[in-house]
């Protein structure tokens, strides 16, 4: 009998990317068959982007309330009825200071667990090292979804290396969807609008690029941040459309103020002359829209981030100093000027093995592991 999964994490229609990525690794994980459950972490609002999540989604067998104490009882019980835990890891989503209540779950657990890390720190606060420490002690596996992930966990982290996996984000099949022709070159930027986002880099670099004929429309889509819109409004994008104005661009962009579907991205991406990801972190070791931009076979200009240094080193994109819009010109203006360049790189930075069958594949294989080194044991336990 295949293994059963139990996944604690958020889960749309919560939209955030973690909600996205356990979605399509349950998807690809179970291939439809029943038996597995999603144990969905949700915070007060309950509405993420305007849009209630209090009613029963797929797959959902429990809900954790994450502004109700002592919520992690009912989460570990809900995934102790599957064969393996696979834990989703951001410091934000789970409740205590530094999101410690992922602890007593992970410890109360009678099966394998998985813990799926989306952030490790270089510089890491107290708290949040002895945290992510002791998930690590706790949990059977830990997977980070990139090499400089992996490198930072055993560098500036007391963790076992032999409970990391090296395992990538998934990405979807875009393959199905025909590319859209167009009369002006398409940029995209896509994902929850936030501050860090570097958007208006990426707005300053379009300055520099007035003498390119025709013009480039640059798409910026993605619904603005739910506690970012909760905290402060849309004061982020506002200020993106007045400079804009300001720059002289503003013809040139286009604001899809959506939280985009499926099908609706993969017509977005496959329209794309290069994908922009102007990013102001010098953190993020896991990107979703990265990973998407690549095995689409789309060319990148990015900033600096470790996820995008590891990933466009084989030649899928280009790089570019953080907060450095005429560096980023130039890089666009050289992908623009390659005709039939997203052919060439379809098949570069391993595209197939970026997608969710073969990612889901791996944590297959990782689960049957653990399952089976726990076999032994509870047999011993048994015949003692």
């Amino acid at each position: 009998m295949p293994a059963t999964y139990g996944f604690l994490s958020t889960y749309p229609p919560t939209q955030c990317g973690l909600a996205t990525f356990n979605a399509a690794l349950a998807t690809h994980l179970t291939g439809g068959a029943g038996g597995s459950g999603v144990v969905r972490l949700l915070a007060g609002d309950n509405t993420s982007g305007g849009i209630a999540l209090d009613r029963a989604a797929p797959r959902v067998v429990h809900t954790w309330h994450t502004d109700r104490p002592g919520g992690w009882v009912a989460a570990a019980t809900a995934l102790n009825r599957f064969d393996a835990a696979i834990i989703q890891h951001e410091y934000g989503i789970y409740p205590g200071d530094a999101g410690a209540e992922v602890l007593p779950v992970l410890r109360a657990l009678r099966i394998p667990s998985i813990v799926v890390l989306h952030t490790v720190l270089t510089h890491p606060d107290k708290l949040q090292r002895a945290v992510l420490e002791q998930i690590a002690v706790a949990a059977d596996a830990v997977v980070t979804m990139t090499d400089t992930a992996r490198k930072r966990l055993t560098s500036h982290y007391d963790v076992d290396p032999r409970k990391i996996t090296v395992i990538p984000h998934g990405a979807a099949s875009h393959n199905g969807t025909p590319r859209e022709g167009h009369d002006r070159p398409h940029l995209l930027t896509w994902g929850l609008l936030g501050p860090g986002k570097g958007i208006e880099w990426a707005l300053r670099s379009l300055a520099f690029l007035g003498d390119v004929e025709p013009r480039p429309v640059y798409t910026v889509a993605g619904r603005t941040h739910p506690k970012v819109l909760e905290q402060q409004g849309d004061v982020y994008r506002d200020s993106l459309k007045a400079l804009a104005a300001e720059l002289g661009v503003a013809d040139c962009v286009r604001w899809s103020d959506v939280y985009l579907e499926p099908a609706e991205l993969s017509r977005l991406i496959r329209s794309a002359d290069a994908v922009v990801l102007p990013y102001d972190s010098t953190e993020q070791v896991t990107s979703g829209v990265l990973i998407e931009a690549v095995a689409a076979g789309v060319p990148v200009v990015a900033t600096e981030f470790p996820h995008a240094v590891e990933l466009l080193a084989d030649g899928p994109g280009l790089l570019v100093p953080h907060q450095d819009p005429e560096a980023m010109a130039i890089a666009i203006r050289h992908v623009l000027a390659e005709p039939g360049l997203p052919g060439r790189l379809a098949g570069l930075a391993g595209g197939p093995t970026l997608r969710w069958p073969a990612v889901a594949a791996r944590y297959q294989s990782l689960t049957a592991r653990l399952i089976a080194d726990r076999r032994p044991l509870a047999a011993a336990t048994i015949s003692a």
